[in-house]
């Protein structure tokens, strides 16, 4: 058994016993980098953190092309929370927001709140998108109603994140999955339930996945699949910028690099990337064939 904390991974599982598969993320260098990116308030953090690990655990049970984010959007004091991970493992994720943030943060009070999860190629304009609803109060809530609703089948999410790290578990009861005694024991997923809400959130956060597992389902025959490595990573490029000011127009570009002493720089938020144009560079794309720009940020 593992006993030194394994950071930045997804393990895919079967209980099979029960008849349940599973995922469980754990992050640390990917989250601590995203979180360093601007000074959240606690709770905010802890909402950001806890939908960057969701974002990879949504990954762990589908045939992903592209990416997943989890995009959040109100008129109230969080205007802002994207989260994705990519079919690389890549993640990138961050959040704006005005004071004062109410604490508790509380998702069925944001004032005209809208949650997305967006599966796809933006780029290819090959996207599927479902709309969560936001009538619980967390994250955790919100998630297993959309599985109840757009799956019909019942699911568990755990969700826990500090300032060191983020760690989810998605478990699922599907028909057919397990052995013939899944089929039989009609208390599997009731005792799968029941032992899920034993963890809390320290032990999630302060315990090694493969630990973890064995702790809570070492009767239930636990299958791990091949580990899954994530990191940070961000999708910016020059040419994706090159596409954002080629669809301000010519109008605005000029006026930005009159204001701006002849030269206009664009500074990723997600990783601090900068990309700087002077007049020479400006024409040059300007005089391009027109490419749409991508929906979000870079």
């Amino acid at each position: 058994m593992e006993t030194v904390l394994v950071e930045d991974v997804l393990h895919r599982f079967l209980l099979e016993r029960a008849g349940v598969r599973g995922v469980l993320v754990r992050l640390g260098a990917a989250w601590r980098e995203v979180a360093s990116r601007a000074d959240y308030p606690p709770a905010l953090r802890a909402l950001l953190g806890q939908s960057l690990t969701a974002s990879a655990l949504l990954t762990g049970n589908i045939k992903l092309e592209g990416a997943l984010s989890i995009e959040l959007k109100s008129s109230g004091a969080l205007r802002l929370l994207f989260a994705e991970c990519n079919d690389h493992g890549r993640l990138r994720g961050l959040a704006r927001w005005s004071e004062p943030l109410p604490d508790p943060l509380e998702l069925a009070k944001l004032p005209d709140a809208i949650m997305a999860i967006t599966i796809g190629h933006a780029e290819r304009g090959q996207r599927y998108q479902g709309l969560v609803d936001l009538q619980h109060p967390d994250l955790i809530g919100a998630l297993e109603n959309y599985f109840s609703q757009s799956e019909q089948l019942p699911a568990k999410i755990l969700l826990a994140a500090n300032g060191d790290h983020a760690m989810g578990l998605m478990l699922q009861k599907l028909p057919g999955e397990g052995g013939h005694d899944a089929v039989e024991d009609e208390d599997a997923w009731p005792r799968i339930l029941h032992l899920a809400a034993t963890l809390s959130n320290e032990e999630m956060l302060a315990t090694a996945p493969e630990q973890l597992l064995y702790r809570l389902f070492h009767d239930e025959s636990v299958r791990l699949f091949e580990p899954r490595s994530l990191a940070f990573g961000c999708s910016c490029s020059r040419e994706r910028v090159e596409a954002v000011l080629r669809s301000l127009g010519r109008d605005e570009v000029e006026a930005t690099l009159e204001a701006r002493d002849g030269e206009i720089e664009v500074i990723c938020e997600f990783c601090a990337q900068r990309y700087t144009f002077d007049r020479i560079d400006a024409e040059q794309l300007l005089s391009q064939p027109g490419v749409s720009a991508p929906d979000t940020a870079q």
